[in-house]
């Protein structure tokens, strides 16, 4: 199958017809996926809609460009975005990240007593895609769905790092710009998580967000295609302090990333003992 050009935004604002059938359109795309399908083709869309071409490339452009998809310009196929998980939570069925995550997520919370999260990009926030606690009454209480600040937590600090640098620079302008109050804070965090990202394997946010939460974070680069994400590993200050997360935490969520890395390829093997 040939590969598609990379959605641009021009395309994406291309509209024709009227607002509420390329609604209708656009959701049938959405809807063509099922739990089994990790991606689909151009091709496969038009087969499972009956929309012609044109109309399926451009509707796939506004998606991909609203978050509601994401493109894999190796691939040249799409799979289901942040936003759309965002919005139900049927889409998760279909990321077999989560599926390899969730276990070893909920292994590392009981461990920790804290919470782990694993989150996406949607604009210039983190939405959570799975998140698992620990039987302690005082951890945590996100849910899948939910949204944190990109520049304030350390699951947005740990996928800043792991971007390349055009894209990396993109979101740090329109992040600045969105509050620049705190941009001189920010740009300092940045600076920091990327020296730790490069020195340990993860960063580390201690009251950033509130000033009673630390967190550790780890960016995630799946295999499959799937978009980047990152982890993190988050609690209040008591359970939690500066020097736990550098010394176990840290070392406890680099193994996990690891790990999934191994059962995302097929491998059977583990490292996460090695950090306990």
């Amino acid at each position: 199958m040939r590969k598609r050009s990379k959605p641009t935004e021009s395309s994406a604002t291309g509209s024709s017809g009227n607002s509420a059938a390329s609604l209708t359109r656009g959701l049938d795309i959405l809807r063509a996926f099922t739990p089994d399908d990790a991606t689909l083709g151009n091709q496969e869309l038009i087969d499972r809609t009956g929309l012609a071409g044109a109309t399926v490339s451009r509707l796939t452009a506004t998606l991909v460009n609203l978050g509601y998809l994401h493109y894999d310009a190796v691939l040249g196929r799409y799979s289901i975005g942040a936003a759309t998980v965002a919005l139900g939570y049927s889409a998760l069925s279909s990321n077999p990240i989560i599926h390899i995550a969730r276990p070893l997520m909920q292994e590392l919370a009981d461990r920790t007593g804290a919470a782990v999260a694993l989150g996406a990009c949607d604009g210039l926030e983190m939405v959570y895609l799975a998140n698992c606690r620990s039987m302690s009454p005082v951890t945590l209480q996100l849910n899948v769905g939910s949204r944190v600040p990109m520049a304030r937590t350390a699951m947005g600090l740990a996928y800043l790092t792991g971007l390349d640098e055009e894209r990396r620079g993109a979101l740090v302008a329109a992040l600045k710009q969105a509050d620049a109050r705190r941009s001189e804070r920010f740009v300092t965090d940045l600076d920091q998580a990327l020296r730790d990202q490069a020195q340990f394997g993860f960063v580390t946010a201690f009251g950033s967000w509130h000033s009673y939460i630390n967190a550790v974070g780890v960016t995630f680069h799946p295999t499959d295609g799937s978009p980047t994400v990152a982890l993190t590993c988050g609690g209040i200050v008591d359970i939690l302090p500066e020097d736990h997360c550098r010394k176990v935490v840290g070392p406890r969520l680099v193994a996990l990333v690891e790990q999934m890395r191994e059962r995302l390829a097929g491998g059977e093997g583990s490292r996460i003992d090695k950090a306990r």
